[in-house]
């Protein structure tokens, strides 16, 4: 078949209309970020422009030809590409199935209505994540109840999740925040007592391992996103369902597909949400890379971690470590709040088992983002883009504090931890594409800004 336009004029479109945006991990800005345009900063906080060329040093020519196999097979929809990439991403995730669909909310959607929760059913999210979590929750019919979090990771805290069950409760939703996986022994362990649903948010987690095995195949089900500044992105919107139970993986098949397997097979109520080819495509080639750039991501995320613990001993700000630990221990009262949270001392006594079961040779986070927390965030941003280096905030206001949940009643000061993560975390430069003379750079800038706010 006789293309329309020459190869390397494929190439030169995407890159001239796509590849060259710069995007935040999502729309969470800093004031800031705001005031200063990402196309000045000398380093974005991401450059995908500059990642895909970084990507064609090591993979040449792949992403021009999956986009021309696509072209020139004439199918755009269910076809081989979806069905090979979905073998493909189930057998790197250790799972015995994979269901595409068209982003990563509605992975979480059909997965939560796959697994049978119904309208009006509660299900435990955590209270510091991005809203889409909330959101497909929502969107399934069923109640957000959120649990606080644990200071150093910012994943579930398994004592205020327990305080958070009632007999309306079905399902739990860990979310793998920033690349590092929940605690999912103690909550796979719950789930399987109350018989709950437990489904993995690893929208961050592409390649996570958690006790020798990789995000995704940690629970009933996982729910990904494709978006393209994840681990393993797309040129635009994906997600993907994973699990290991056929029955579940064709639940949600039908429910992505208008009910049906095949053409008028409409056994289901279902919508409309599905991978096309040429996602499913270049998300094929960019697996076979995912192992290489979360090495990469390690290797960045120990050099911030050396360049900057000085500023950790000083009291100066507090930093993820590259094992995935973290160095601080938040103090906390012993009270109980009078929005009926967690004591304070409890969350800190499961912080240290949360971190026990959360690290070790088998465990690594995969690095979607580092994140370091800070006061005067604002400032400390905006030092930094004067110095054009860019930062994001992931993430600036948890979902009960917004007017989209003002109705659930969560008042401000119910979910300590999640508020006072908010006002601290700032995220940093953290692409595979970066050279370890730009982190310290990013790092030495830190310091200086934070020298001089004190």
């Amino acid at each position: 078949m006789m293309l329309p336009f020459p190869l390397p004029s494929v190439a030169a479109h995407f890159r001239s209309t796509y590849f060259r945006s710069t995007f935040h991990a999502d729309s969470s800005r800093t004031d800031a970020e705001a005031a200063v345009p990402s196309a000045s900063l000398a380093l974005p906080f991401v450059d995908l422009g500059r990642f895909h060329t970084w990507f064609d040093t090591h993979r040449p020519g792949a992403i021009p030809l999956a986009l021309t196999r696509v072209h020139t097979s004439g199918c755009f929809l269910r076809g081989a590409e979806v069905t090979a990439f979905e073998a493909e991403f189930a057998t790197y995730c250790g799972t015995r199935n994979m269901v595409c669909v068209g982003n990563g909310t509605d992975a979480l959607q059909l997965a939560l209505q796959a697994g049978g929760a119904m309208p009006g059913d509660e299900v435990i999210v955590p209270a510091f994540t991005f809203i889409a979590t909330w959101n497909a929750v929502s969107l399934a019919g069923c109640i957000p109840v959120p649990a606080d979090v644990c200071p150093d990771t910012g994943t579930l805290d398994l004592a205020d999740v327990r305080t958070k069950l009632t007999p309306r409760t079905t399902a739990i939703i860990p979310v793998h925040l920033y690349g590092r996986c929940a605690a999912m022994a103690d909550l796979s362990a719950l789930a399987k007592k109350r018989g709950l649903l437990l489904i993995e948010d690893a929208a961050q987690a592409h390649g996570a391992r958690y006790q020798g095995k990789r995000a995704g195949s940690l629970a009933h089900a996982a729910a990904f996103s494709f978006y393209p500044t994840k681990n393993l992105g797309a040129l635009g919107d994906g997600g993907a369902i994973a699990t290991d139970d056929p029955v579940f993986a064709e639940r949600a098949r039908r429910l992505a597909n208008y009910g049906a397997l095949e053409k008028h097979d409409h056994e289901l109520v279902g919508g409309n949400s599905r991978l096309d080819e040429i996602q499913a495509a270049i998300l094929r080639e960019k697996l076979t890379f995912l192992e290489e750039c979360n090495a990469q991501r390690r290797r960045l995320a120990a050099v911030y971690h050396d360049a900057l613990s000085d500023f950790v001993t000083a009291g100066l700000l507090q930093i993820p470590l590259p094992n995935g630990t973290a160095p601080q221990r938040e103090k906390r009262k012993t009270a109980r709040n009078t929005a009926g949270s967690t004591p304070e001392a409890e969350i800190s006594a499961t912080t240290k088992k949360n971190n026990k079961d959360t690290n070790g040779p088998d465990t690594l986070p995969a690095w979607h983002l580092y994140v370091v927390r800070v006061a005067n965030r604002e400032k400390i941003a905006a030092a930094l883009a004067s110095a054009g280096v860019g930062t994001g905030v992931h993430y600036p206001c948890p979902p009960h504090c917004t007017p989209a949940y003002a109705e659930l009643g969560w008042k401000k000061g119910s979910l300590p931890v999640a508020e006072r993560l908010a006002q601290e975390v700032l995220s940093l430069p953290m692409m595979p594409y970066l050279e370890e003379a730009e982190v310290r750079r990013v790092a030495e800038t830190l310091g200086q800004a934070l020298l001089a706010k004190n």
